[in-house]
């Protein structure tokens, strides 16, 4: 009866309801119109409406019913197991829960970010209580992130977890505020904490940013070592672009040449005293130069070359050593200064060193041990800085056991040996030379000279007795003298194709001469006789030798 009344009541003041049984099914409907309250009486709520969200912990039901949505009150369980549902339609509270689950999506995208974040995350109410961190602190701080919930910045400095709070400083300062210090893992980290306000510009919460500098520290050290790496990958480039067969003068395609040249490099900024041996004409003078010119020394000091064979024995000593005024007859009054003392910071580079007598020897030798000399006529010995470059064309250790030069000098000169071989060893390099020496003598003579390649061919096959200087000097000969501009084999002067000819008979082996011998003979008589029977009767041998002398050169009968 109570129910009864409490539906017309509702039913005048046109408050939508819903009578339901325990199975959910409408007894009694106030929604809609008469016809439309009868039709849905006997009918399930699932089946009517297009939205029944129902849960036990609210006492709230969210609906929708032809496009409407309603909000349904529980009011309890009436005799019977009916249940009265009071509702009211309000598109506003449809509105109000899309946004709230807006709102959740917003919350979980925010709790994710702040979880996953690299940095630590330290979020503190405005009296300093801790009310959310994420996993990065426990890396940072070794601390579980749990343990500083609810706890308040003061008590962790009491406990020495922090040793300064950069939450309080936000808190008095009202504005960002930046911090480094050790934590609790004793890792120096970077604290940045940042106000945030509420409508009224008070301080609601602190946001602090926690990132451990030690990782940073380690890239820094990382990027310091790739930099350095860097560097030197930067002077090996500019070592690769420079190198020997690079530079003006120097040809070094051949293998031997290279490491021989990179040799060279590694021993420039080593004072030891190196002794370059080799035929003339291989280029001891500019290996020589370009030791020096590689080395320290070239920004201090003047490479100095003396040619001890070029000056008389009797005037070298002046030149080298330099002498006094009055020293000798003719001597100038003002003196003169030695080529050791212009060489001074420099290098000295003293080629046919085994021109040198052996009174200059003992000189030299002092001048190695002491780093001094003695000008002739002098009383005082001077210091000199000095790098001492040898060169010769002789067999020194020969000449030390034939007693023409000094035994302990040679072992003060050998110890960087450094043996050039001769151009008929490097070939390779024959073909860049001859090509560097033709643009250089073009350019000296303005002209444009070719050379064809039957004289290539000689040059590649020739012995060069006296290696590139000679090499050079041939070509500036024909450069020179070829009237056409394509040089070729017949513009060789005649003392070379005469020793042309002599090389091509000596260049054939007996070996050689024998098989190409025994080439012509099978093939003549493979194309006069039909089988291998034949031939062998004729030639006088037995049949398989000339079947296996037939394979070997290639070569069929003509049937």
């Amino acid at each position: 009866m109570e129910l009864t009344l409490n539906t017309k009541l509702l039913e005048e003041y046109l408050v939508p309801f819903l009578i339901l049984d325990e199975d959910d099914m409408v007894l009694t409907s106030g929604i809609g119109s008469g016809e439309e309250k009868k039709r849905m009486a006997g009918k399930r709520v699932s089946e009517l409406f297009t939205k029944w969200k129902e849960t036990a912990s609210s006492k709230f039901i969210h609906t929708e019913y032809k496009g409407k949505v309603f909000v349904f009150i529980k009011s309890g369980v009436h005799p019977c197991n009916k249940r009265l549902l009071i509702g009211t339609e309000t598109p506003e509270i449809d509105n109000l829960l899309k946004e709230i689950k807006k709102l959740q999506t917003l919350n979980r995208e925010l709790d994710a970010i702040i979880e996953n974040s690299y940095d630590g995350i330290y979020i503190t109410d405005n009296k300093g209580v801790t009310l959310k961190t994420n996993s990065a602190i426990e890396r940072i701080t070794g601390i579980p992130k749990e343990y500083y919930i609810g706890k308040n910045v003061n008590a962790l400095m009491e406990r020495g977890i922090l040793k300064n709070s950069v939450t309080n400083k936000v808190l008095a300062l009202n504005r960002t505020v930046s911090h480094v210090q050790k934590n609790y893992a004793g890792n120096q980290t970077l604290l940045t904490g940042v106000p945030v306000h509420n409508e009224k510009g008070e301080i609601e919460k602190v946001v602090t940013n926690i990132r451990d500098l030690s990782d940073l520290y380690e890239l820094q050290a990382e990027v310091m070592k790739v930099n350095k790496l860097n560097d030197r990958y930067k002077k090996e480039l500019d070592r690769l672009k420079n190198k020997p067969d690079q530079l003006k003068g120097i040809i070094t395609k051949s293998e031997h040449m290279k490491l021989l040249y990179e040799t060279a490099e590694r021993i420039a900024n080593i004072d030891a005293t190196v002794l370059i041996l080799g035929e003339t004409g291989v280029g001891k003078d500019v290996l020589a130069n370009y030791i020096h010119s590689t080395s320290k020394r070239s920004k201090a000091g003047e490479f100095i070359k003396v040619n001890c064979g070029a000056i008389p024995s009797e005037l070298l000593e002046s030149e080298l050593f330099g002498y006094e005024s009055g020293a000798f007859t003719g001597a100038s009054n003002h003196g003169k200064v030695g080529l050791f003392e212009l060489a001074d910071k420099g290098t000295i580079f003293l080629d046919e060193i085994g021109e040198l007598p052996l009174t200059l020897q003992v000189k030299l030798l002092r001048v190695l041990q002491e780093g001094e000399i003695q000008r002739v006529g002098g009383t005082k010995p001077k210091k000199i800085d000095i790098r001492i470059i040898t060169a010769t064309n002789r067999n020194l250790k020969q000449m030390v056991d034939d007693g023409e030069f000094r035994e302990d000098l040679y072992y003060r000169l050998n110890v960087i040996p450094i043996k050039i071989p001769p151009l008929r060893e490097r070939k390779d390099d024959v073909l860049p030379m001859t090509q560097m020496f033709l643009e250089e003598m073009n350019k000296k003579y303005s002209l444009n000279k070719k050379i064809d390649y039957d004289l290539i061919n000689f040059f590649l096959t020739y012995n060069w007795p006296g290696n590139i200087r000679e090499l050079s000097n041939l070509i500036e000969r024909l450069v020179v003298t070829t009237p056409d501009d394509l040089i070729s084999l017949d513009s060789l002067p005649a003392e070379y194709m005469a020793k042309n000819n002599e090389e091509a008979v000596e260049l054939v082996t007996l070996k050689d001469a024998v098989e190409e011998a025994e080439r012509k003979v099978l093939t003549l008589a493979a194309e006069k006789y039909a089988n291998t029977y034949e031939i062998a009767k004729v030639l006088d041998t037995s049949q398989p030798t000339i079947v296996r002398k037939l394979k070997k050169y290639n070569i069929y009968i003509n049937k």
